[in-house]
């Protein structure tokens, strides 16, 4: 029965996408399609949620069903499921997620502050996608083989495509999407080769196989970092991350669908199913702490000079996803999976919160917002709480969370109890404090800037969203405020720390009083700034600093110089020696074929007369040859 319901996971979603694709997207049966889309997508989210609770409550000690789906030469390809405490926990998050962003989708959808139209006549599509979105991350958590987390792996990439390109009236959205397939790409080039190395190592690419294989130092290590260009590209960490603020071009609740539960989370997840192979790759990890620290800064100090509310959320993912592999590199698991968790839930809020406010005002520029406190009651508080979880304010989820990754990184800096080296340990535990100080002040500088101070759109009216907005917000809000606690519960810390038993997720030390004074040092100057000039930018404070910390050091167009332009130029002078060389030699040949023939043939037309004479001037010629042959012999 538990193989079965680990199956019906990412089935039940599945078959909601599949059935969705074959509604009708013309706006003549608008009002039906969309109705049975709203029905099939709620329900597969409601159902993949309703098996994952179950699983919640069966799954004790790790189960795992299989079947052979192909073998090749000894080389074993599995068709299963591989579930644990881990695995039910992480669907419980991803399904509850997708369910939210279901039903929010349902009013966000209908009218927007560019729509002509009461209704989206693409919404079934755009409901059987995130299904399928779903399905695949799914695949992602429960699968047993790694070919066929590669194949929802995979799906999830196709289906971002999709989704972020959805509304085909802004022009940034297509661009953004293909930008986003190509950048995880190239990741995933070197995951599909580091599965590859794996399963050929171990002679099966069953997980479990993998696992208990005991692989050649350099394949293992060559085959761990081709694995962190996979994750590096999906849960967008330097140098493949500059792919995610620009999906904002999707609509908000996708953003908050990628950001929360299914893409960037997936890297992760991925890392910590694998992670006994990387605690013997310390290299690996020690690769891993490096872009860790960088990302996590970097995303910090991109979001605390954004105007863009959703680049501010989009940027803050990128740190956020930093602390998660961040712990990773020091050997804690069990803290980047509690912070996972906490981060779905606050970060899910946010997007949807974030969206609420766009609906209202029209813009997601913070310069053009303000004061939306007074109009926007129920959407302010659900905001500050999930701005306070994700600044680590307690006790709201990402105090406890956050603290998990600090207290780890801490301890294999000084006491050098990580898989890498102590100076691994230093690198994330500094970057991680001084990630809390920043997270603090933009986290701030958005809340005093979207929800204080005087309107600055005097004749717009905002209100709180429909219902169908606003209680996936308020639900969302109780996991963000206490979901942290559940750190105290024996039940879900057995879960998540899985054979790891002495592993603790919470450090009531001390030490834990320095990342709250640098939380508020980082939000006193937030809101010193505020308080000089409430119309000004408290961001203004960076000076010359701004402008590249806006344009997150220029990463981009650097990425763009060094690799887009060359590739564009290689591929347009391929295009002309094709055209020119292959295609010229060609086409030159049959057009001299051509011109021949048209000469013959226009002889072969002549008029009598002058074909008679040309017959008798052949023969006299023909004769005259003859003769002087005679004559010479």
């Amino acid at each position: 029965m538990t193989g079965l319901l680990g199956a019906a996971l990412p089935g039940v979603p599945l078959v909601a996408g599949l059935l969705g694709l074959l509604l009708p997207p013309a706006p003549r049966g608008e009002g039906a399609a969309r109705r049975a889309a709203i029905g099939l997508g709620v329900a597969g989210a409601a159902g993949a949620l309703l098996v994952a609770v179950l699983l919640l409550v069966r799954v004790g000690d790790p189960v795992e069903t299989s079947t052979t789906w192909i073998d090749l030469g000894g080389l074993r390809v599995t068709l299963g499921v591989r579930l644990d405490g881990v695995a039910v926990l992480v669907a419980v998050a991803v399904a509850a997620v997708a369910l939210a962003v279901q039903v929010y989708s349902v009013a966000y959808l209908r009218r927007g502050p560019h729509d002509d139209v009461d209704v989206d006549h693409r919404y079934p599509p755009y409901a059987a996608q995130i299904s399928l979105f779903t399905a695949a991350m799914l695949v992602v958590v429960v699968s047993g083989d790694l070919i066929l987390l590669l194949v929802g792996w995979e799906v999830m990439g196709l289906c971002s495509y999709l989704l972020i390109a959805h509304d085909r009236r802004l022009p940034e959205a297509p661009a953004a999407a293909m930008k986003a397939f190509l950048v995880t790409r190239v990741g995933d080039v070197g995951f599909l080769l580091g599965i590859a190395l794996l399963g050929v190592s171990a002679g099966s690419f069953r997980i479990a196989d993998v696992l208990a294989h005991d692989h050649a130092a350099g394949t293992l290590t060559a085959a761990c970092l081709l694995l962190l260009a996979g994750v590096a590209g999906k849960s967008a960490q330097f140098p493949l991350h500059t792919w995610l603020p620009d999906a904002m071009a999707g609509p908000t609740p996708i953003s908050a669908l990628i950001h929360a539960a299914t893409m960037v989370a997936a890297g992760v997840y991925a890392v910590t199913r694998l992670y006994p192979l990387f605690t013997r790759a310390p290299v690996a990890l020690a690769v891993l702490g490096v872009l860790a620290s960088i990302t996590l800064l970097l995303g910090a100090l991109a979001a605390t000079a954004q105007d863009d509310l959703k680049r501010v959320l989009a940027w803050s993912t990128v740190s956020q996803i930093g602390y998660m592999t961040g712990a990773l590199a020091v050997g804690a698991p069990a803290a980047a999976l509690f912070h996972l968790l906490t981060h779905a839930a606050f970060k899910a809020l946010l997007f949807l919160a974030a969206g609420a406010v766009i609906h209202a005002v029209g813009t997601t520029l913070m310069s053009r917002m303000g004061g939306l406190r007074r109009s926007m009651p129920v959407t302010f508080w659900c905001t500050l709480i999930g701005l306070g979880a994700l600044a680590g304010v307690p006790p709201l989820s990402g105090f406890w969370s956050k603290d998990g990754v600090l207290a780890a990184a801490e301890a294999a800096a000084l006491d050098g109890t990580g898989p890498a080296p102590a100076w691994v340990g230093w690198l994330v535990w500094l970057a991680g404090l001084l990630g809390v100080l920043l997270t603090a002040a933009y986290a701030t500088r958005l809340l005093l800037r979207a929800f204080f101070g005087e309107p600055r759109l005097p004749l717009l009216h905002p209100h709180d969203p429909p219902a169908a907005m606003r209680w996936p917000v308020l639900v969302l809000a109780v996991p963000a405020a206490l979901l942290g606690l559940a750190a105290f519960w024996p039940p879900f810390t057995d879960r998540l720390r899985g054979a790891a038993a002495d592993v603790d997720l919470v450090h009531l030390a001390p030490a834990v009083l320095l990342p709250i004074v640098l939380l508020l040092v980082g939000a006193g100057l937030a809101w010193a700034g505020w308080r000089r000039d409430p119309a000004a930018d408290p961001a203004r404070a960076l000076g010359p600093l701004r402008p590249v910390f806006a344009r997150a050091f220029r990463l981009d167009d650097l990425q763009h110089a060094l690799v887009v332009r060359p590739t564009v130029a290689l591929a347009r002078v391929t295009r002309t020696g094709d055209e020119v060389g292959v295609d010229g030699l060609v086409e030159g040949v049959g057009r001299g074929s051509s011109t021949l023939g048209a000469g013959l043939a226009a002889l072969h037309r002549a008029a009598l007369p002058r074909a008679t004479a040309a017959v008798l001037a052949g023969a006299l010629l023909i004769g005259l040859a003859a003769a002087l042959i005679g004559v010479s012999s």
